[in-house]
């Protein structure tokens, strides 16, 4: 039976890439320091073959603890790492308190690096497959998500970098990008801001993306050839605005300036 490691398991875009899988025949590990959305998710699972790990993923050591403990349920077999646990900060970069920028790295890309590095030999083992989460704020930054934007673009290096070095010991290395999922993630409020990131997004005319779209773009990552997956119609917009209009994109970001 094929195996996913799943951090960030007990909410969003973890808990609906759970579902799917299992409902596939995968077994599932669901790591995250939400021990009661573990429980929720586990909850959901039905009969598939489950545990639950409670990870900081910004902790190299608990990254060696937890993946042991699944290996030695999933007779020693990880084909998936899905490097998904991820924290919103957002609003004036320059009023950010400073421990909250340095834990929005820890999370978004120490957390990922963690989990490449501690998942190395056991994907190793099983030819299998690194799934990193980046964003869309990783295609091109925008002012209000400085720190977020920076965390993505380097999951977005790392996930490149790796792809290359190591494919030649049969490991996949992919990435989602998402637009505007429809998670709890959208309901924090930016720094300096009275609106939540939620009614931002819906007074800018954008779409939100059912977290189902995300969990079968994980599915066709894992099973695919693209590096980079694209989710949501924002994150193929700026993907393409990107690429051939980079003036319009300074322009739009800086408020048509």
């Amino acid at each position: 039976m094929q195996a996913i490691f799943i951090t960030g398991g007990g909410s969003g875009i973890g808990r609906a890439v759970a579902q799917l899988f299992a409902a596939r025949g995968w077994r599932i590990a669901l790591a995250d320091v939400n021990e009661a959305g573990m429980a929720q998710t586990t909850a959901l699972l039905g009969d598939a073959p489950v545990t639950t790990h409670w990870l900081d993923v910004r902790d190299r050591g608990d990254w060696d603890a937890v993946l042991a403990e699944f290996a030695a349920a999933s007779g020693g077999r990880i084909d998936v790492l899905f490097n998904n646990a991820g924290i919103g900060v957002g609003g004036d970069f320059a009023g950010t308190d400073p421990d909250e920028l340095q834990r929005c790295v820890d999370v978004n890309l120490m957390g990922v690096v963690w989990g490449a590095h501690a998942g190395h030999p056991y994907l190793k083992a099983s030819r299998g497959c690194l799934l990193n989460t980046a964003s869309a704020a990783g295609i091109y930054g925008t002012g209000g998500t400085a720190i977020y934007s920076a965390t993505k673009f380097a999951v977005r290096g790392l996930t490149e970098s790796l792809d290359a070095e190591w494919a030649g010991q049969g490991i996949r290395v992919r990435a989602l990008l998402p637009s505007f999922i429809d998670t709890a993630i959208l309901d924090g409020t930016p720094v300096g801001s009275n609106a939540t990131m939620r009614e931002r997004v819906r007074a800018a005319r954008l779409e939100f993306t059912p977290v189902e779209v995300a969990a079968q773009a994980a599915w066709d990552a894992v099973h695919g050839q693209r590096l980079h997956t694209l989710v949501g119609k924002t994150a193929r917009r700026m993907w393409f605005a990107a690429r051939f209009m980079r003036g319009a994109m300074r322009r739009q970001a800086r408020g048509g300036a």
